[in-house]
């Protein structure tokens, strides 16, 4: 039985989020006999989207996938190569029309194949398409590579994350949920063989309101104002999961939180 390891980084916030990927992914990966890397960074850039450098310097660090969400349209720049570059992905339930794709593989330097597919939530969210149709979709094509399939499932609602898991189970081998960065304490490896945990957490600053500094925080809740949010920038910490599983079976073995400190 071939047994593969997959870490996968919740998201990342800002320039705290940014440091911590450069400093801590590389030993994560040594130090864990890690085959693929995916990260959620649709909030690395000043705590909303992604740009091409960013995305650049991820590649660097070891990450191979990067995932996001609802965000991943608001810095125009990552738009122009939306299109060409596979390894950075938007949710697959967007209309077919929108830049992007929604779904991908990625080969291991052991040669191993990976599906990655990246969906988003409808609750208290955009009106997508389904996420469970689309999931059964991308699915389908996926396995005809790969029986190892991963989705960040970026969603609000916790009901809507666990309801897609189970809905999913024995048919992925993970169902990773994104968004809300308040690290779950709730994996779990499902009856026929998938991981899930709610929420992976944020790569970012944790002494924070999910990322942005207090105070601008609370003026958006007092006074109902749109204040501007500002990335914070202390007790910076690397929030996900590794997954062991069986590369054959696509069943996952384990799954782990982790929280590094910077």
């Amino acid at each position: 039985m071939a047994k593969i390891k997959i870490l996968f980084i919740g998201d990342v916030f800002g320039k705290a989020g940014r440091c911590a990927i450069e400093k801590l992914v590389p030993a994560l990966l040594n130090t864990n006999s890690i085959d693929i890397c995916i990260a959620n960074g649709e909030n690395a850039a000043g705590g909303t989207g992604i740009t091409q450098k960013i995305s650049n310097q991820f590649f660097s660090s070891g990450i191979d996938i990067i995932t996001s969400g609802n965000h991943i349209w608001s810095n125009k720049d990552i738009l122009s190569i939306l299109d060409t570059n596979e390894r950075i992905l938007r949710p697959a339930n967007y209309p077919d029309r929108v830049k992007g794709i929604g779904s991908t593989t990625f080969k291991s330097k052991k040669g191993y194949i990976f599906g990655i597919i990246n969906l988003m939530g409808r609750i208290f969210m955009s009106p997508l398409d389904c996420p469970f149709k689309v999931a059964e979709r991308e699915i389908k094509e996926l396995k005809k590579k790969t029986m190892v399939n991963i989705i960040d499932f970026h969603a609000e609602a916790t009901s809507e994350k666990m309801a897609l898991g189970t809905y999913l189970d024995g048919k992925v081998t993970a169902v990773i949920g994104t968004h809300t960065h308040v690290q779950t304490a709730d994996e779990k490896i499902f009856p026929r063989g998938t991981a899930y945990i709610t929420d992976a957490g944020m790569t970012g600053p944790h002494d924070s309101i999910i990322g942005a500094k207090k105070d601008s925080v609370f003026q958006r809740f007092l006074t109902q104002v749109p204040v501007k949010l500002e990335a914070a920038s202390d007790d910076i910490r690397l929030n996900g999961v590794i997954i062991e599983a069986n590369y054959d079976s696509g069943k996952a073995l384990s799954i782990k939180r982790i929280s590094k400190k910077l």
